[in-house]
């Protein structure tokens, strides 16, 4: 899977996407420093979300319309969608922004007015959030662009999933493990799922992550997560919908740099010595003359041993070389060669 010139994949480092969400907090000139910040903390590319209340809910205050339970319990969808929602009108200097930065930059649309939107801005790539998966008219829609897709799969069944992959028919297609909690507890983050999606349905996989902190991204990554996302924000002190469960820079910075050492620190199945141990052979144990040694003199456990360096026999042959007798005088520190050793009647050493 390619994005915007980027491979993304196994052979790859993981794909790192700064999630800006509602983090703007109703501020133009904050959501381009957001865009400035997650190109200094190492992101990847920065995702914006694309839509309004009232494309994406309806004002309503019956049941179901009002949020119970977790951070923003109490406010109607509508007034929350309200003041998360990026303007569109901001799109064209965010994108503008990020592309004078060599930031990628897409986003997820809500509805087909959202993806005819973004095609007109020449977005590289569509992300589907959790809550639209099944939304199987929304993915055809995305599809028919062309441009890859990235599908998050919180709260989706396995058969919901393996709809939204056929509804995206040939498309590059990216699944990303997702937990729609807000903030998700590590124990409930399950990162053996990823490799499981990438196995079942063949495509490339990552994670989608709401827990705070960065280990469970670091984890995701050793797990074979190809593309991290993760919501950042300037400050959490600063507030906003997304800012419980977002990264600071620094924080988003470390995880960057953390989970690209996990990566390459995986490497592949190998037991050589590798070029960091160079010379380190060389002070492995091995057999010495601990105490001179006369000609003819039996070697004891008194006057061979296995010390380090290792510029002697191997330790295994200690049993064999004990009561032999030296060929020469044998000098204290000395490395002992099968040379050293007086023939034996059948001794092929000699």
């Amino acid at each position: 899977m390619t994005i915007d010139g980027r491979a993304i994949g196994p052979d790859h480092p993981p794909y790192l996407i700064a999630e800006m969400s509602g983090n703007h907090n109703g501020d133009l000139g904050r959501a381009l420093a957001l865009v400035d910040a997650a190109k200094e903390a190492g992101a990847d590319a920065v995702k914006l979300q694309t839509y309004t209340a009232d494309t994406i809910t309806i004002a309503h205050d019956g049941p179901g319309f009002r949020l119970e339970g977790g951070l923003w319990a109490g406010r109607t969808l509508h007034d929350l969608y309200r003041e998360a929602h990026t303007p569109w009108d901001w799109h064209a200097p965010l994108f503008e922004r990020a592309r004078s930065l060599g930031l990628t930059i897409f986003s997820s649309p809500f509805d087909d007015t959202a993806i005819e939107f973004l095609e007109g801005l020449d977005v590289p790539a569509f992300k589907i959030a959790s809550f639209e998966l099944i939304d199987l008219p929304l993915i055809r829609r995305a599809a028919r662009s062309g441009k890859p897709l990235i599908v998050s799969t919180g709260l989706a069944t396995l058969g919901e999933i393996e709809e939204a992959v056929a509804a995206a028919g040939d498309t590059p297609l990216a699944l990303l493990h997702c937990v729609s909690g807000y903030p998700t507890p590590p124990e409930d983050c399950n990162l053996r799922t990823i490799p499981h999606l990438a196995a079942a349905f063949g495509v490339t996989a990552g994670l989608s992550d709401h827990s705070q902190g960065v280990a469970v991204p670091v984890a995701a990554a050793v797990m074979g997560a190809s593309i991290i996302e993760k919501h950042f924000t300037l400050s959490r002190a600063d507030g906003g919908v997304d800012s419980a469960f977002s990264l600071e820079p620094a924080e988003f910075k470390a995880m960057a740099d953390a989970v690209r050492t996990a990566r390459a620190a995986m490497g592949r199945v190998d037991y050589g010595v590798k070029p960091s141990e160079a010379g380190g052979r060389d002070y492995r144990r091995s057999l010495y003359v601990v105490a001179d040694i006369a000609a003819g003199e039996p070697l004891t456990a008194a006057n061979v041993r296995s010390i380090r360096p290792g510029f002697g026999m191997a330790p295994k042959h200690l049993p064999s070389v004990l009561g032999r007798r030296a060929a020469r005088p044998l000098r204290r520190g000395e490395p002992l060669v099968w040379g050293m050793l007086a023939p034996e009647d059948g001794d092929g050493h000699g």
